[in-house]
């Protein structure tokens, strides 16, 4: 037997309580008052988080998974310049602590993150893959897509690709690879940077300034030293002063964009097609938009100038309220 075929055999047997021969009791085939005291039985207080990394699960703890959310998270970064005191890595870190957290939220998996994207800054210790401002990717766009087809092959129903590294040629690739996937695969794919889902409580996206220092307060603590920071100018910060930053700010940033990413990794799996094609629709005109602009006035980030605004501001709340036509229409005010 193929290991595809196998895999959906384990999954049906799954299922229907048939593993390796054994039976699996189902809930009414408990007895009352063994079932009421399982359901209200709170977990131990220092029980571990569910482990929920692709590569630190074992298969059948993986076919588990799957069976309950078969959604897969993808972190996207780079190794750049973050400011004296932010580690290089941080846009894929910040990317994956946010994912495996929307999984332990909403169900789901997480695969390893991708290190290396579409630009970087001028800036000592920067691995720069592909130019900065140019959105006909050869590397992100096909590795990106290589990705979602193996999602799609070994099982998942969906896909969720978060890039924390977003110049804005990056945004547009990693967006336009997601509609070009959900229309080859059948399956919902989103690209997107984790901020746009936190536009409405103030954060626009910024350069290890105050909002990504803030997260990393938040989500990996140890690997912010202010201090280092001395007095503005920052080098290679761009965006509010980094020392305003509180871990309080991060924590409300992260938890908007992590119930976010829970609801969509809990809702994109049931859709139907026409749901998903309403979704596809939506994204493929926020990122046609993206380049329509930049196109026309021959600058990549011209789809951003109105960002600070407010005009999307309410993407985050619409495409988890599946209000996808309404994305469409707002794309028109970039």
């Amino acid at each position: 037997m193929q290991p595809a075929m196998q895999r959906r055999a384990f999954l049906r047997n799954l299922g229907t309580g048939a593993v390796l021969g054994a039976a699996i009791p189902s809930p009414a085939a408990e007895p009352t008052a063994q079932r009421q005291s399982a359901s209200t039985t709170a977990p131990e207080k220092d029980s571990p988080p569910r482990e929920v990394q692709l590569e630190r699960l074992r298969p059948r703890e993986i076919d588990q998974a799957m069976l309950a959310c078969p959604v897969l998270f993808q972190p996207l970064g780079t190794i750049e310049w973050h400011g004296l005191h932010n580690i290089v890595g941080l846009d894929a870190v910040k990317a994956h602590h946010l994912c495996v957290r929307a999984a332990r939220q909403g169900g789901g998996l997480v695969a390893p993150p991708l290190y290396g994207g579409v630009g970087g800054l001028d800036e000592p210790h920067t691995f720069v893959m592909e130019p900065e401002n140019d959105v006909h990717s050869v590397l992100v766009h096909g590795w990106v897509e290589k990705l979602c087809r193996e999602a799609a092959r070994q099982g998942f129903k969906a896909v969720i690709v978060l890039t924390g590294h977003y110049g804005a040629a990056q945004q547009i690739v990693v967006r336009q690879a997601a509609v070009r996937a959900s229309r080859s695969l059948g399956i919902p794919v989103l690209g997107t940077p984790e901020y746009f889902l936190a536009l409405d409580v103030g954060y626009h996206g910024d350069h290890a300034a105050w909002g990504e220092t803030a997260l990393m307060l938040e989500l990996d603590p140890e690997s912010v030293d202010l201090s280092r920071l001395g007095q503005p100018p920052h080098k290679g910060v761009g965006g509010r002063d980094p020392r305003e930053a509180t871990r309080a700010d991060g924590q409300r940033l992260a938890g908007t964009i992590v119930s976010r990413l829970g609801k969509l990794a809990r809702r994109m799996p049931a859709w139907d097609a026409a749901t998903r094609q309403r979704f596809i629709d939506a994204e493929a005109a926020l990122v046609n938009r993206q380049l329509e602009l930049a196109a026309s006035e021959k600058a990549v980030w011209t789809a951003w100038r109105h960002i600070g605004k407010g005009v999307i501001s309410d993407y985050g709340r619409l495409i988890v309220e599946e209000e996808f036509e309404q994305i469409a229409a707002l794309t028109r005010k970039l």
